[in-house]
């Protein structure tokens, strides 16, 4: 898991062939005015999923791991707690990894947690158990998957 500052982005582009790519979008476009949904950047191997939701207690964000996608998340507006475990102390979860959508849920408690504000984006890679939408009141945020 990485958190940082989005201008410090240059630093992780080695993770991974396809960051450069993906932070481009990132600072090249002006997220916060895009709809909500899916807008594809190189089909599904890059792609940002923009979302106004409600944040949630604690204890009402579920664990989640992905296989293929490595996450970037960012807060466009508003700030975003995230629960944090590793994916290798994960031991319940809540049915089987579900491969169509790169997801599974798990009912392990998160063993640290941080915030984020606009300006700052965090990276789950698949060893990151992470517990998003943590907070009070709704936030407006974007996910650009990366594929592996």
């Amino acid at each position: 898991m990485i958190a940082d500052s989005l201008k410090n982005y240059k630093s992780y582009l080695s993770i991974c062939p396809r960051l450069e790519k993906a932070f481009d979008f990132i600072l090249n476009n002006d997220l916060a005015s895009f709809a909500d949904g899916r807008h594809d950047i190189d089909g599904d191997n890059i792609f940002a999923m923009v979302s106004t939701p409600q944040l949630k207690r604690p204890e009402d964000a579920p664990v989640e791991t992905h296989r293929r996608y490595l996450d970037i998340q960012l807060v466009l507006s508003g700030k975003e707690a995230f629960g944090w475990i590793s994916a290798d102390d994960l031991t319940s979860p809540t049915a089987p990894f579900d491969e169509a959508k790169d997801i599974c849920f798990w009912n392990d408690t998160p063993t640290m947690q941080f915030e984020l504000h606009e300006g700052q984006m965090a990276i789950f890679l698949p060893e990151d158990g992470h517990a998003p939408m943590i907070g009070e009141g709704q936030i407006k945020k974007c996910i650009v998957k990366v594929l592996l």
